[in-house]
């Protein structure tokens, strides 16, 4: 059916290019080469879509012109925290830190009566700037004596004799990994 003219056509075209849907303009661009002769199999393997879907878009823009056409996707389920009770939570978070993972599932599940799957909330969580770390006051592999190995170490890398054998070069420290 021709709902538009081809001048109403390309305009509508230019319209969604504007409104970046770009869904809407591949599906404007299928009508358009049904408009000049295409058959829907034609129209379809030149904008690379399925003869089902040929079909369905088709029928779309029978029953309902560009707006027929135009994409119904809602975004999906609606998030279980609304953005005021997320920016809460982050400021729960960061006033009360350390948290781990654990606690951050209860306090959520308690104070919201919400739950999330660990990974989702993790990603959800890094989106927003924070990461889970764990507080270590000191190095686990660091060994008990480690103040002397350094001072011994330096005292060696200093020491006249070292610094003889180097000439005038100056002697340079680096932490490389």
């Amino acid at each position: 059916m021709k709902h538009l003219t081809e001048i109403e056509l390309d305009h509508a075209i230019e319209e969604a290019k504007k409104a970046d849907e770009t869904r809407l303009v591949r599906r404007l661009c299928f009508v358009k080469n049904l408009y000049q002769g295409d058959s829907r199999k034609e129209a379809g393997d030149r904008i690379g879509i399925s003869r089902s879907t040929t079909r369905r878009w088709a029928h779309l823009w029978n029953e309902g012109n560009v707006d027929g056409l135009r994409p119904r996707f809602g975004g999906g389920w609606p998030p279980k925290l609304t953005l005021a009770q997320f920016d809460e939570l982050c400021t729960i978070l960061e006033d009360g830190q350390p948290w781990t993972p654990r606690q951050v599932h209860a306090l959520i599940e308690d104070r919201y009566g919400v739950m999330y799957h660990p990974s989702h909330l993790s990603r959800k969580l890094r989106a927003a700037g924070m990461n889970y770390a764990k507080p270590r006051p000191m190095d686990p592999r660091r060994p008990a004596d480690a103040e002397e190995i350094l001072a011994e170490r330096l005292g060696q890398a200093l020491s006249e004799d070292e610094h003889k054998a180097c000439g005038d070069e100056p002697v340079v420290f680096g932490f490389f990994r």
